[in-house]
């Protein structure tokens, strides 16, 4: 299974070239990470870089309206204030929506006897009715929770290579967005001279794509997590717990930014027009929390402050923009789950979590799984994650090769689009 791994990469690297300074990496150190990504002059984010491309593929439909693929100017900063108002949430709002929906999930799961599920596909819905309220100021139907929850699913499979894109189930989607905002039953709007097309676009990219699935896997890590950590549901703990499988599997891997005027650090100057590739599991295996341990216990000494922890970003450069109510939110979805369950896994634990997290969950106070069924557990899940990696490499090197051949990125901005 490494074979496939590193052919996989070998294959990603050819077709891509090897564009990108990694950051940490021989040029630039971890010393310098924070100073280097706040830097105004990495401010650009797709325009340049031909791994944009494979980014705009991926998130496609309206790649060009997604708020984090947007070029610095006028029309980044009205959608990211759009994109603020919407979020700005007080904290105990943000509580009582993640609880409530989190509530109407679970209701339907055994209270008797212990149940199977993939933790991201169970937590995928929660998110979506959110997420649907915050922009809608309404409760989310079923049927519309569907449409949400398969275009999240087929661009998070799609992104880990386990399933070529299907734009018809994203274009569902955003048809019953432009359909609402032509009727004028959708709160949020982007002013003139943005397009009703153009704010559909920005909608499901914002938050029904990147906000359902980072939350979704967010809240997969943190029950896998907890399956082997027990803690209180003190706000307190739960924040030790998140905080600590958030610094030991990051949700973003590496994000890259093309710089617009050279950056000097040290005695090296990159130039303008390098790719940044910054590299936040990297980052945070240094400096005083580097280890792979995972001991929610030291932040009790610890400041996340003085650590290299960067869970939502840098906020000088383009951080979560739901980085004040994204942690409210995934500790109450947390204490719902565990006052409820206890969580029991076996499977391998990585930060792109291919498998979606299978685990068990037990009422409280009902037997858990037996060791056997554990067992059983994990060797399907070892025999699944071959099977995965051989996917991947087939899948993954074909969209590779589509994208490049699309340039969706490139030719956009080669017609001299805003």
């Amino acid at each position: 299974m490494n074979a496939v791994v590193r052919l996989r990469e070998w294959i990603f690297q050819r077709v891509n070239g090897t564009e990108g300074i990694p950051v940490p990496g021989p040029l630039v150190g971890a010393q310098h990470f924070e100073r280097v990504y706040s830097d105004p002059a990495a401010d650009g984010r797709s325009r340049g870089a031909g791994l944009s491309d494979l980014f705009w593929y991926w998130l496609a439909p309206g790649p060009q309206m997604h708020q984090e693929h947007l070029e610095p100017g006028d029309r980044y900063q009205t959608v990211a204030r759009t994109t603020r108002r919407v979020l700005a949430v007080p904290h105990a709002r943000s509580d009582a929506l993640a609880t409530a929906a989190t509530r109407r999930i679970l209701d339907p799961l055994p209270r008797d006897r212990t149940s199977f599920t993939r933790l991201r596909d169970l937590m995928m819905p929660v998110w979506a009715e959110v997420f649907h309220e915050l922009v809608f100021a309404e409760r989310c139907p079923p049927e519309v929770r569907r449409l949400i929850v398969a275009n999240a699913d087929d661009v998070v499979t799609a992104l880990k290579g386990l399933s070529l894109r299907h734009m018809r189930r994203r274009d569902r989607l955003t048809r019953y967005l432009l359909d609402r905002i032509r009727a004028g039953t959708c709160p949020v709007v982007l002013p003139s001279p943005f397009t009703d097309q153009e704010t559909a676009w920005y909608l499901q990219g914002a938050f029904f794509n990147t906000a359902v699935v980072q939350m979704s896997e967010a809240m997969a890590h943190i029950l896998l997590c907890a399956a082997d950590y027990r803690t209180d549901l003190s706000d307190d703990s739960l924040d030790r717990l998140i905080d600590e499988t958030l610094r030991v599997h990051p949700l973003f891997g590496i994000a890259h930014r093309i710089t617009s005027a050279p950056i000097v650090v040290d005695d090296v100057t990159l130039p303008a027009g390098s790719v940044l590739l910054f590299n936040y599991l990297a980052f945070q295996r240094t400096g005083p929390a580097a280890d792979d341990t995972f001991d929610p216990e030291r932040w009790r000494t610890l400041k996340p402050r003085e650590a290299h922890f960067i869970p939502y970003g840098v906020t000088a450069n383009r951080a979560c923009p739901a980085r004040g109510a994204a942690p409210v939110m995934l500790r109450a979805a947390t204490r719902e789950v565990l006052r409820r369950f206890t969580p029991a896994s076996s499977v391998r634990h990585t930060r792109s979590l291919p498998s979606r997290g299978p685990a068990y969950l037990t009422p409280i106070g009902a037997p858990g799984p037996t060791p056997g069924r554990l067992f059983a557990l994990r060797r399907a899940d070892a025999v699944a994650d071959a099977g995965r990696s051989v996917k991947q490499l087939v899948l993954g090197t074909w969209m590779v090769l589509d994208a490049r051949r699309q340039k969706l990125c490139a030719t956009y901005f080669e017609e001299a689009r805003p």
